[in-house]
């Protein structure tokens, strides 16, 4: 079982990434403890290739980077109160992938899963002792 993000890219109809039961249980740990979330996966080496999980606004995104997917959090458990200083929605996670590393996984669906070990210390997961990981599937289509 999992948590699919809702469509993000013009014409599209199937979600390119999800979150495992497992990630999403600490997703509500980390929104509880931060806030309101986001994730960016680059294409960088060592961790960097690696989804990173940040609180929502503190990594910029820009026109070298893609939205795959938005995530509503709202059936989820309980939401912080109200949004951030920032006016970041706690129950909206976005999903953000560098255009280049989008290249090479544009014909893949994405779930976002957690194992134990000691990933990026930038990732907010690091300090709990586990580490988000991206498993792929193919497809052939997304429309």
């Amino acid at each position: 079982m999992s948590l699919d993000a809702a469509v993000a890219i013009d014409g599209e109809t199937r979600s390119r990434v999800a979150f495992s039961d497992a990630a999403l249980a600490m997703i509500l740990q980390l929104r509880e403890q931060h806030g309101p979330l986001m994730f960016h996966q680059s294409g960088g080496c060592c961790d960097g290739s690696s989804p990173m999980c940040y609180p929502a606004g503190d990594f910029i995104t820009g026109d070298s980077d893609v939205l795959l997917g938005v995530f509503d959090l709202s059936a989820e458990g309980a939401a912080a109160e109200r949004a951030d200083a920032g006016g970041h929605d706690p129950d909206r996670i976005e999903f953000w992938m560098s255009r280049e590393q989008f290249q090479y996984w544009s014909h893949t669906h994405l779930t976002v899963d957690i194992v134990k070990g000691r990933g990026s210390g930038f990732s907010l997961e690091a300090p709990e002792g586990m580490r988000f990981l991206i498993r792929s599937d193919l497809l052939t289509s997304f429309d």
